[in-house]
């Protein structure tokens, strides 16, 4: 048996079983960098336009991370497809380099030493720091088979990236939307800086909470309340900072909420009337009484006195005051809160804010000069209870801002800082309609999170107190304190930033004199005594800018671009800020596109932490299974959730990608040695090729389609399902007597090898934008003849699977055929199971067929036998069924009868027949064993039969 078995046509291939992808990938990565397959890939592409993805600049301070390796891998899926889809995309990838975080990490290297040297020299350091982790991210972001211009990256730090920024900001300088003012912004006190919004992030906080009650002796009091004694009448305030109130000015109440005053414990107080049971209960007052009730606008303008200084709280109106908690009465304190600073600005109070950097009282803060604001925060209720004007003080665990750098919470604090404003010019308006008019959003609740942070955002404070960054191009007055400001003079200035070596540390390294217009006078006071601005801009300002500074920089690139691709976080970081800035210098977004991915939590959903222990490293991930299980973990996931991985996960998903490549490995030695003039066109194909060949078009349809909609979940279960069930399980199955029993230049084996290597085409261009890896080397194993010039798996054209598609209804009808199919391998199941038999083609099968049924089949004009995988298959009416025959529920108009196979088994083929020994020259072989044999050449049948 075993010299026939040698005569049979068995899989010939290199293409190795095992993938040993950690140690095989780089070199991979090596043939990519020689043959330039980035640009081999885009060349060959263009046919259908061109299509731009904007990088998104990751922060150069450390090793990837799972997040962003998922990033850069959803990315390179999309450039990737949308090259072999047949559109020219590039990938430029990007950095963020300036910033607190860099600057930070310099210091604590620096310590004390920081102090004492120029800005350009830290500046130097912090280029230093960040070129060093580009580096190492370059080549970690590479090794995930990301293809893209990495020899020539943008990043921030460079020279004309920064003239650029520059020049952006002169431009919103020209058209009137930059403003300095003092105003209440997010202050990091550890830091020492302005936060945006986007540098902010919320966790739970303990804070005390305490009831104060200001003393009301105006005599207007009396107008009101007829029943008011103003001597002993108080308003209540409810805050959770205490040591914000040296700083009040005012108590605000809503204009029409009803207030009422009430008489307890001896005093009069005043408060909303709907919190005046939930206080009462607080205060321990039994029955207090109401004197009367008024609202809140007939009650502006009295003026309380604050609890221990001797200065007015005058009594305001504002439509923020909720009745959720409190009192109803808010502690006002302009220089501490964007509500509290717009009521301050209607009535004219002082935006009073008397804190340091480092958020301490200055030495005028009566009782607690030199206090952090921590610190002060137990001597202000110490204040309050010596001068009896606490009511009850308590804790409580609220959503606080913390600083996203150091992680300490955040204050409001007035300073004078630069903005952006959101009105002048109509740029929130702008933006907002640009959100809804000219942006697709992926998924649909990107466009809700955006509009609504846009919708209530102040104006953008662009101001950091820190020196590694794109300077603020302006000029203090030294005389009064005023900033000038020109757009030329800014462009000019930008212009030289982008001749000098290191960009805009041309700005801390140049004279005065260089830097100061030739008799300039300040337009406020008419003094001639300059310094240069020593803020920066803020970082998003600068990443917001990137679409100036890239795409329309780079001739390869365009504005706007098709797709802006981050994490969810950037709907109030880089999507917020770029949309701003070219809203407000262009008229319009930056991109059409913006897909959102979630975050990377661990197997039970739990978000990575080093302290729980359940941080999984990219790194680790590609030693151990290699970076094509990581891409293909990207394609399984619904990303535009949180995203789980965990040992189990990846552990199945080594599984899937072990059976996809042996379904390729099966198809490239079924076609190994295949030539052109072998491929048989598709009228001479086999039926049951021809059907082989729509499954898999509309499979790759369907890939393509999800690939278009950025569904990549959708492309790994398609190509899993098909390997693993429509190939392997069926097709092939179905295949491999014809492809290893046949005449090895018969038709029967022509017609699957032609189906195969088609299937095997649309396949590569279906698995390349994911799994590359595998793409790359199942493509160097195609048949010399078959593969043609392309010198990489990218530079595959697109190809369309149309002409391989059957009308409907013949689909139909071989679905039916499958259908009867799995009715068998059921039927058989209990004989197996019994040990009657072993396997489906040590069986007989009669199919007992209802008229419409059978007419079905005999019209696919197929081997039911051989679709079956049995020895032999007969045809009856169903009428003629024993009651003993196996019915199935899936089939209507079908019975089974099943019994061994007659006849002996083929020692060559394993089909059991009736006719072995036809042939006296080889007595254990069916007619078409023999048959092929005998038509074998004789070298060639020596030849098999001597290995």
């Amino acid at each position: 048996m075993s010299d026939y078995k040698k005569t049979l046509n068995l899989p010939q291939t290199a293409f190795p079983m095992k993938a040993n992808l950690a140690q095989r990938e780089p070199e991979t990565l090596k043939k990519w960098d020689q043959i330039n397959a980035r640009e081999a890939m885009v060349e060959a592409s263009g046919s259908r336009g061109a299509y731009v993805l904007h990088d998104g600049p990751p922060y150069a301070n450390g090793h990837i991370h799972m997040g962003t390796a998922l990033n850069k891998i959803l990315k390179d899926i999309v450039v990737k497809s949308r090259n072999m889809q047949g559109y020219a995309s590039r990938y430029v990838p990007g950095w963020d380099c300036h910033g607190l975080p860099i600057e930070h990490k310099v210091e604590q290297e620096l310590k004390e030493k920081k102090k004492t040297l120029p800005a350009h020299v830290v500046r130097k350091l912090c280029r230093d720091y960040a070129a060093k982790w580009i580096d190492v991210q370059r080549k970690e972001f590479k090794r995930l088979g990301v293809l893209g211009d990495w020899d020539d990256p943008y990043m921030s730090m460079k020279p004309a990236y920064e003239a650029t920024t520059a020049r952006e900001l002169a431009d919103f300088v020209e058209k009137g939307s930059v403003i300095r003012a003092k105003k209440p912004i997010y202050w990091c006190c550890s830091c020492h800086t302005a936060l945006a919004e986007a540098e902010v992030e919320y966790y739970d906080h303990t804070s005390p909470s305490i009831y104060v009650r200001f003393p009301l002796p105006d005599a207007g009091l009396s107008k009101v309340f007829p029943q008011a004694d103003p001597s002993r009448a108080y308003v209540v305030i409810w805050t959770t900072t205490p040591w914000t109130l040296p700083d009040n000015m005012a108590v605000c109440l809503h204009p029409e909420f009803t207030y009422v005053l009430v008489e307890a414990g001896g005093s009069q107080y005043l408060l909303a009337e709907e919190r005046l049971a939930p206080c009462a209960a607080l205060f321990g007052w039994n029955d207090p009484k109401i004197l009367g009730r008024a609202t809140g606008a007939q009650l502006e303008g009295l003026v309380a006195r604050h609890p221990f200084y001797d200065r007015p709280s005058p009594l305001t109106l504002g439509l923020h005051v909720t009745l959720d908690t409190g009192t109803g009465c808010v502690h006002t304190a302009p220089g501490h809160g964007r509500e509290d600073y717009e009521v301050g600005l209607k009535y004219g109070l002082d935006i009073y804010s008397p804190l340091d950097d480092a958020g301490r009282f200055l030495p005028t803060v009566e009782f607690f000069a030199g206090l952090t604001v921590t610190e002060a925060n137990p001597k202000v209720i110490e204040k309050l209870k010596e001068k009896g004007a606490l009511l009850q003080e308590g804790k409580i665990q609220h959503s606080y801002p913390h600083c996203w750098r150091c992680k300490n919470p955040v204050i409001f604090r007035a300073t004078t800082q630069w903005f952006i404003s959101m009105e002048k010019n109509d740029l929130r308006k702008r933006a907002l309609e640009s959100i809804d008019k000219d942006v697709q959003w992926i998924p649909a609740w990107g466009r809700d999170r955006i509009y609504n942070m846009i919708e209530s955002r102040p104006d953008w404070c662009i101001s950091r107190q820190r020196q590694w960054g794109v300077p603020i191009l302006a000029l203090r007055c030294e005389d009064c304190g005023e900033a000038w400001n020109d757009p030329a003079w800014m462009r000019d200035i930008s212009d030289r930033f982008a001749k000098h070596p290191t960009g805009c540390d041309y700005w801390y390294e140049a004279d005065l004199s260089e830097i100061v217009p030739d008799g300039l006078k300040c337009p406020h006071c008419g003094g001639s005594h300059w310094t240069k601005e020593s803020d920066i801009l803020d970082v998003w300002f600068d990443s917001g800018t990137s679409f100036a500074a890239v795409l329309e920089a780079r001739p390869e690139l365009s504005y706007p671009a098709d797709l802006y691709l981050e994490g969810s976080d950037q709907h109030r970081g880089w999507f917020h800020s770029s949309l701003l800035v070219s809203e407000g210098t262009r008229g319009r977004p930056p991109y059409r596109s913006v897909l959102t991915h979630g975050y990377v939590v661990d197997g039970e959903g739990r978000k990575m932490s080093k302290s729980i222990g359940n941080v999984i490293a990219p790194q680790e991930l590609i030693e151990k299974f290699g970076a094509e299980i990581v891409r293909l973990w990207v394609s399984s996931v619904e990303y535009r959730e949180d995203i789980r991985i965990s040992d189990q996960i990846l552990g199945r998903l080594v599984d899937a990608y072990r059976r996809i490549r042996n379904t390729c490995r099966f198809i490239l030695g079924n076609i190994d040695g295949l030539n052109q003039a072998d491929l048989l066109p598709l009228e001479q194909l086999l039926p049951l090729d021809r059907f082989a060949l729509d499954v898999a078009a509309r499979m790759h349809e369907r890939v393509q389609q999800a690939y278009t909609d950025f569904e990549f979940h959708k492309v790994y279960h398609s190509l899993h399902n098909y390997c693993v069930t429509d190939l392997s399980s069926v097709y092939l199955d179905i295949l491999k007597d014809r492809l290893y029993a046949s005449g090895a230049t018969s038709r029967e084996r022509r017609s699957a090898q032609t189906v195969l290597w088609h299937i095997l085409r649309l396949l590569l261009r279906d698995m390349a934008p994911v799994l590359s890896f595998t793409a790359e080397e199942i493509f160097s194993h195609l048949p010399a003849d078959l593969r043609g010039p392309e010198p990489t798996v990218f530079a595959l054209q697109a190809v369309s699977g149309e002409e391989f598609l059957l009308p409907e209804g013949r689909r139909d009808d071989w679905n039916v055929l499958l259908a009867v199919r799995g009715a068998v391998t059921r039927a058989i199941e209990p004989l197996r199971r019994d040990g009657v038999v072993g396997h489906s083609l040590d069986t007989r099968v009669t199919l007992y067929l209802a008229d419409e049924l059978r007419e079905r089949l005999e019209s696919l004009n197929t081997d039911l036998r051989a679709v079956c995988i049995v020895s032999q298959l007969e045809l009856a009416p169903l009428a003629e069924a024993p009651k003993d025959a196996y019915s199935d529920s899936e089939v209507s108009g079908l019975a089974i009868g099943v019994e061994k196979a007659h006849g002996e088994k083929c020692e060559r083929c394993w089909i059991y027949s009736t006719e072995l020994g036809t042939d006296p020259a080889h007595p254990t072989l069916c007619p078409r064993c023999a048959a092929v044999l005998k038509n074998l050449p004789l070298g060639e049948r020596e030849g098999r039969a001597a290995e």
